[in-house]
This record gives C-alpha cells, sequence and structure tokens, in this order.
C-alpha cells in the first residue's frame, strides 16, 4: 500500500461486504480500506482488514484520528442507506450505494442528489449481479418503450421472502413465476432479491414502468437475469446467470465483482 491507495469505507461486513474486501487484498488493489462500519460494537469483525477502524455512527467518517475515505461504499441493507449515505455526502465523499431498494419509496434519491451537488461529491450505483447497464443507460437517450426484466432464481434463493406464501417452493416441479409489476413494487417487496431491479430501472425507464417478473425454478443452477428492451436505439436482449454468493444464496458472486470493479476504477489509472 502507498499514500496514493485510494482510502475506503465500507458499511457493512457482512457476506457481500467481506468477499469485496478479501478480493482487493487478493487482487492487491491499490486500495486502502480504512474504515468498516457497523451497526452494533460487539458485531463479528472476522478478517477485518488490518489497520482499519470499525465505526457505528455515521458521524464517525468524518471524525476521530483516522484517515478520511474518499470512497464509502454501502453494503449493508436498505436501512443503513440513509444515515451513513447522507454522512458521507454532506462532507463530499462520494457514494456506492449497493441496497438500492432504499429508493423506491419516499424522497431519498432526490435528497441525495441535492447533497451530492451541494458538496460535489458523486452518487454511485453500480450495476450490481446484472451487465449491460451501460448498453441500457445509453439507450435511454433516446426515447425506450419498453424494459422487462426477468428474475430467476431457485426456489432456495426465494426462502425467508413472500414469495413463501405465493408458492409452495419445495414442491415446484419447474419454473413458476409468482411475481409480476414494477420495480418499485418488485424491490419494495424482495429487497434482498429483487434489489437489482431498481438498477435496470434507473438506467432505463424508471421505477414505475420498468416490468419485472420474478421466478422461482428447481432447474436453475444460478441467479438468473434476463433484461429486454426496446426503443427507438433498437432491441437489446440480455441474460446472465450468476453464480450464488457461497455465504449467501440470495445474492451472487458477481454482485461483489461488480463492486470491486467499481472501487478499482475509481482507484486505477484505467476504466473499464
Amino acid at each position: 500500500m502507498s499514500a496514493s491507495d485510494l482510502p475506503v469505507a465500507l458499511v457493512g461486513w457482512g457476506a457481500i461486504a467481506r468477499r469485496v474486501g478479501a478480493l482487493l487484498a487478493e487482487r492487491k488493489a491499490p486500495v486502502r480500506i480504512v474504515a468498516v462500519a457497523t451497526r452494533e460494537a460487539g458485531a463479528s469483525l472476522e478478517g477485518l482488514p488490518e489497520g482499519c477502524r470499525h465505526i457505528t455512527q455515521p458521524e464517525e467518517l468524518t471524525t476521530g484520528a483516522g484517515e478520511l475515505p474518499r470512497l464509502v461504499l454501502e453494503a449493508a441493507g436498505r436501512d443503513s442507506v440513509a444515515p451513513w449515505g447522507r454522512a458521507a455526502l454532506a462532507a463530499g465523499i462520494d457514494l456506492a450505494v449497493s441496497s438500492t431498494s432504499a429508493f423506491v419509496s419516499g424522497d431519498l434519491l432526490d435528497e441525495f442528489l441535492t447533497l451530492a451537488r451541494g458538496s460535489g461529491a458523486q452518487l454511485l450505483v453500480p450495476p450490481g449481479a446484472l451487465g449491460g447497464i451501460d448498453a441500457l443507460s445509453a439507450a435511454s437517450r433516446l426515447e425506450l418503450t419498453r424494459v422487462r426484466h426477468d428474475i430467476i432464481k431457485p426456489p432456495a434463493a426465494w426462502r425467508g421472502t413472500p414469495a413463501e406464501q405465493a408458492c409452495d417452493l419445495a414442491s415446484l416441479t419447474g419454473a413458476y413465476v409468482f411475481f409480476e409489476g414494477s420495480a418499485r413494487d418488485a424491490a419494495a417487496a424482495y429487497p434482498q432479491n429483487a434489489n437489482v431491479a431498481v438498477i435496470s430501472a434507473m438506467a432505463g425507464l424508471g421505477l414505475d414502468r420498468t416490468e419485472v417478473a420474478l421466478v422461482a425454478d428447481p432447474a436453475a443452477t444460478g441467479n438468473g437475469h434476463r433484461i429486454r428492451a426496446s426503443g427507438a436505439f433498437g432491441e437489446m436482449d440480455l441474460s446472465f446467470s450468476n453464480r450464488p454468493l457461497a455465504t449467501n444464496p440470495k445474492s451472487s458472486e458477481m454482485t461483489a465483482l461488480s463492486l470491486v470493479r467499481l472501487i478499482e476504477n475509481r482507484a486505477g489509472t484505467l476504466v473499464l
């Protein structure tokens, strides 16, 4: 590590944040994780990067003896987005939001944009488990007529969600669509599994015009996404099958990889 390495604070130290930290270390990225934030002082901190601070209050991002981060990355769930995001953006620190379902209700997104404009910070939305978000966002510069996002996961990935009331996950013999509606409604009801629908919505037609289908499929071997869009640009049909994160089947390995890419792009001299 050198003094020129990008100082980063991670909000959360669960499955995704731990994987991000491990990958950055493995890849010897030009990054210093200077702080890790959790809700509780007694949270498990196994594997915490050497030399980083453990903080529990948003104001600690900019107080104390430790180095100030230049990027705060949230990976702790939507309840953490508002307090930590406000603290980062108000202080002029760039913020990357992983739990984008926090933006489906209320005025939080508008509040964040106002804070970012006032402080000169940037609000970053990583593509998460998706690919092609750059193409969808580019296409939205002209008129889009339709965007549909199908999320297909094994039944086990939907356990502990309202899908259990919509169907008998254990007895499914084929793919079952248990939800069809807007990206806003999907992410509000399934914040862990359909959080990613907010990303395709923000890139394209918005939360209320983006169509989402949630599917439990016993034949699925990974967490699948299919995005179809049409408009003045032409048509696109993107499909992905992502390996589940080993420590959390509701998330994909690609989600952690996407965050690593974002951090490395902020720290490096070549941006891809």
